[in-house]
């Protein structure tokens, strides 16, 4: 009996928790699909310029993560944690995930990664649906009156 490296185990002998990775057309298209739908609701409902720089500035740390978590990978160094990761796109970075999944080929097997971070696409997405349909059926405004907040806090 031999106890040598064996892809579908890891060292510690347990069964790795993969599968195959969804069809890259599939986060593809979910990517489009939500540009396309923010695109025309930011100029339709008239939504504010702090949610597609929130988006962008996110995405790009999440992209610069998965990068650095597959060098780290490959290298046998400190990873950054799957939980980070995870927070990251539910906090709106999961384009970015989604683009640094692809490109790197990072993070597209592990069955409970893949669970959990599509799980915070479907939460981030409705989370902000839910906001902007409270907002406009509301007549809530969404703009960050931030000078008005830095004199409260200085002033």
């Amino acid at each position: 009996m031999t106890t040598g490296y064996h892809p579908s185990r890891p060292a510690d002998g347990r069964p790795r928790d993969l599968s195959r990775p969804l069809p890259s057309a599939v986060s593809w298209t979910v990517l489009c699909a939500f540009v396309v739908v923010f695109s025309v609701a930011f100029v339709v409902l008239d939504l504010p310029m702090w949610m597609p720089v929130l988006y962008s500035v996110l995405s790009i740390v999440a992209f610069a993560c998965y990068g650095i978590d597959r060098a780290a990978a490959r290298r046998n160094r400190q990873r950054i944690s799957e939980q980070t990761l995870v927070m990251l796109g539910l906090f709106g970075g999961w384009p970015g995930a989604l683009i640094a999944q692809q490109v790197f080929r990072h993070k597209t097997r592990k069955r409970s990664f893949r669970r959990a971070f599509w799980g915070s696409v479907v939460i981030n997405v409705a989370a902000l649906a839910g906001l902007v349909t409270y907002a406009t059926l509301n007549d809530v405004s969404l703009e960050l009156q931030l000078g008005t907040l830095w004199s409260q806090l200085v002033g």
